[in-house]
């Protein structure tokens, strides 16, 4: 999938935007002895939080998904150019 670039970013990089949706499944577990609902992003390892409300662990499962997928723009700065790589992840359906 490509789209328009929008942004040119500092050391040659080009930052697409794309018209394009996965589905997530948000697994909540029953509150445990202290009221604290687990949240877990099945598809995500590592996207999972907890809340007091079903609601609450929603949103912050939510927001540890963004976390988790959003690039980490310091290690790319540290990364010298000849050792990138550019992968392109296609999943099987």
């Amino acid at each position: 999938m490509h789209g328009e670039p929008r942004v040119r970013p500092a050391r040659g990089a080009t930052v697409f935007t794309m018209a394009a949706s996965i589905d997530f499944t948000i697994s909540f577990e029953d509150p445990d002895e202290d009221g604290w609902i687990v949240a877990k992003v099945l598809e995500v390892p590592g996207a999972i939080s907890q809340g007091r409300t079903r609601e609450e662990a929603r949103e912050n499962a939510l927001d540890a998904l963004r976390t988790v997928l959003t690039p980490d723009e310091e290690l790319a700065r540290e990364t010298p150019e000849a050792d990138r790589e550019h992968l392109r992840f296609t999943a099987a359906a």
